[in-house]
């Protein structure tokens, strides 16, 4: 990935009183969340019938605090075509998404409905970014951490991810190009004979053959025959030299979901492949896998043989919590139970399994916001998640515990537990970055 601005606690601002500011107020807001009053920036807990307040802060950076919420359970496509200019941005910018959804979690709506979804003042710092002649990536990252429009999202991940260059005049003419090398590269690796291959080659194929039917099983969208044949076609051309290692398949989904909001409207479950165009799946599919590669390229020993990267942040992870909840740690070691059970499959598909996916493309605003230091902070996301349950945790044996975590209870997420999730994470991170020896075994 290309990136800048993530790990080292945000982009304006960096001198020690407003990194004190930022780690204050987080302190405060989190307190306020674990005691059931507010979430910061974001909407409340209780209902209320009164407009929200003004919130005192958005996650991450103090100088981006204008609240927003989105239901994305609808993905809104309001573009006609890609819109891969920051002047489409514009032109989307006066027909902004609805924000009704047929995708509904039991409360995930009212309290949706509760928050102002499309607030104008962050929209215009979005859309003011983006009419640059040259986009600041490091501003777009500190405004894309705490969420991005849905209608936005393509063109500022494409931005966020290196893949659109930041200068608006040289735009159009990279994707065209980089689409034209994708429709390349399809042609040189994929519509090929198997006599033409290497033994290994084949038996990855096979291998992307199992693993595509399996990519998100909860999501039945990803079950469609069109669907199906570009994972297949995406995974087979990735990386050659690499490889293909499984979980790689989950990573596509987000960017697949993405993209395809330029072109189909309303609800995902509702999306008909067949008003695509020959030409609409190549783009899509070259958008996909040139994003997925430029992702992946920060990790590359993440996806490689035996995952050493992946290894080394699952042991860092159980240091972590244990400096951060020492009874729980505790009691996990006293009943056997091995953080790789879990937390292999956690940061193997970047949590994409253990959320309801509505929620999949908001989490990886944050990811990209976080650009190269994306790996440090997902430990604190994954700590922030396991101790959600830390109470119930301390209370089941080891098979109870191996059980409650392949299977954990976040069916009825919506935006707000997300929410919760990254702000412990921030402050965590905040608390810990100066002292590495917290990791230390």
């Amino acid at each position: 990935m290309s990136g800048g601005g993530g790990g080292g606690g945000g982009g304006g601002g960096g001198s020690p009183n407003n990194t004190e500011w930022r780690f204050n107020q987080t302190l405060r807001n989190v307190q306020g969340m674990l005691k059931g009053r507010s979430f910061p920036g974001k909407v409340l807990l209780t209902r209320r019938s009164e407009p929200l307040s003004p919130p005192e802060y958005s996650p991450r950076y103090e100088n981006d605090r204008d609240e927003y919420e989105q239901n994305e359970g609808s993905q809104e496509g309001k573009g006609q075509a890609s819109g891969n200019t920051a002047d489409s941005m514009s032109a989307k910018k006066s027909n902004p998404p609805s924000t009704s959804s047929t995708n509904s979690l039991p409360d995930a709506q009212g309290l949706v409905s509760g928050a102002r979804a499309t607030d104008s003042a962050r929209i215009a710092k979005f859309t003011n970014e983006l009419s640059r002649p040259a986009v600041i990536l490091d501003k777009l990252r500190e405004l894309s951490w705490s969420g991005v429009p849905p209608y936005m999202r393509p063109n500022i991940w494409r931005l966020l991810l290196g893949y659109a260059p930041p200068n608006a005049d040289r735009r159009e003419g990279v994707l065209t190009r980089k689409r034209l090398e994708y429709v390349e590269c399809v042609s040189q690796y994929y519509d090929i004979p198997d006599t033409e291959r290497s033994d290994e080659e084949i038996n990855m194929l096979r291998q992307i053959a199992v693993d595509c039917p399996r990519t998100v099983p909860d999501v039945t969208f990803f079950q469609h025959p069109q669907i199906q044949k570009s994972l297949e076609r995406i995974l087979a051309i990735r990386h050659p030299a690499s490889g293909y290692v499984q979980g790689i398949n989950d990573l596509l989904t987000p960017f697949l979901v993405v993209f395809l909001s330029e072109h189909l409207e309303g609800n995902m479950d509702t999306w008909s492949m067949e008003k695509l165009s020959p030409q609409d799946v190549s783009n899509i599919e070259a958008d996909c896998y040139w994003c997925l590669s430029k992702f992946l390229d920060g990790m590359h020993d993440h996806y490689t043989f035996a995952q050493p990267g992946i290894q080394r942040l699952v042991f860092r992870l159980k240091e972590l919590v244990h400096r951060i909840d020492e009874p729980v740690s505790k009691h996990m070691e006293e009943q056997g139970l091995d953080f790789l059970q879990f937390a292999f499959r956690w940061f193997n598909c970047l949590m994409i399994r253990e959320i309801p996916f509505h929620l999949v493309t908001r989490l990886w605003d944050t990811y990209l916001a976080e650009g190269d230091y994306l790996p440090d902070f997902l430990v604190y996301i994954s700590a922030s998640f396991l101790l959600t349950w830390s109470d119930k945790l301390k209370k089941l044996d080891f098979q109870e515990m191996v059980m409650f975590l392949q299977h954990l209870p976040t069916r009825n997420w919506a935006h707000h537990e997300l929410e919760m999730v990254l702000s412990r994470a921030y402050m965590w991170h905040t608390m810990f970055k100066s002292s590495p020896s917290h990791l230390a075994s």
